[in-house]
């Protein structure tokens, strides 16, 4: 035994106190587990969505398109309440494009459309804007209510010759200057030529075109009928001599 230590005293812990060997183990309590998180809503899906835009179209007063896509019918003199509106609940303006149905199997109200894609960054809805026009009507530029327009205008302007009212600088995007008329028209020449492959064989511009519309049995000047799942394997269409005729 220690002289100088008591008879008494007891060992000493780590944190300086006093510990007994008969004495239990402490006891340690579980930290409580944190409470989970509030989980978030559910991004609605492609049923719920489709009915909300449905009801939007409602809503405006506008009538719903037959369309792969929900798409509403607008007039030239309506469609800036429109666009306000649909800014107003969030959309953006995504796209816009210009469409000539002069030579369309099915007839349409008019020779042109004018589509605006809106789209919806939070809910991920979308809705287009059809606005039919005749040949040298104007349509209200969209550039006052989305910035976006001031391109996409352009483009449509410059391809298909709609003039857009209110623009701020309505001019060529894509083609020279000095280009004359709208390279997507319909009735836009195209001052092409015949090709000519090494073997004589040839390809007619004219009734290539014609039977991509359907005008023609023959896609091409070479084993077109094939392409339409008729006629023979036959030797090609030769170029006459000295060029076409």
């Amino acid at each position: 035994m220690d002289p100088l230590k008591p008879a008494d005293a007891k060992p000493m812990g780590r944190e300086g106190v006093a510990q007994s060997s008969t004495s239990a183990a402490p006891v340690v309590t579980p930290a409580a587990a944190p409470a989970p998180a509030a989980s978030a809503p559910a991004a609605p899906s492609r049923d719920v969505t489709s009915r909300d835009v449905t009801g939007l179209i409602a809503e405006l007063g506008l009538t719903e398109d037959h369309a792969a896509e929900p798409t509403a019918l607008v007039t030239p003199g309506d469609l800036l309440r429109v666009a306000h509106a649909l800014r107003e609940r969030g959309f953006m303006l995504m796209d816009t494009v210009g469409l000539d149905y002069s030579t369309y199997t099915q007839p349409r109200p008019k020779r042109f459309a004018v589509l605006h894609n809106l789209y919806h960054p939070r809910d991920h809805r979308r809705v287009f804007l059809r606005v039919w026009l005749d040949d040298g009507e104007t349509l209200p530029s969209l550039y006052p209510v989305w910035r976006a327009a001031n391109y996409l205008e352009r483009e449509v302007y410059d391809l298909m010759g709609v003039t857009f009212t209110g623009h701020p600088d309505l001019r060529k995007v894509l083609t020279p200057d000095d280009l004359e008329g709208h390279p997507l028209r319909k009735d836009f020449p195209l001052g092409e030529t015949p090709t000519l492959f090494r073997d004589g064989r040839f390809l007619d511009p004219a009734a290539f075109r014609a039977g991509l519309t359907g005008r023609d049995a023959g896609l091409t000047g070479y084993r077109g009928e094939l392409r339409r799942g008729r006629g023979d394997d036959r030797t090609p269409p030769v170029m006459p001599e000295g060029g076409p005729k």
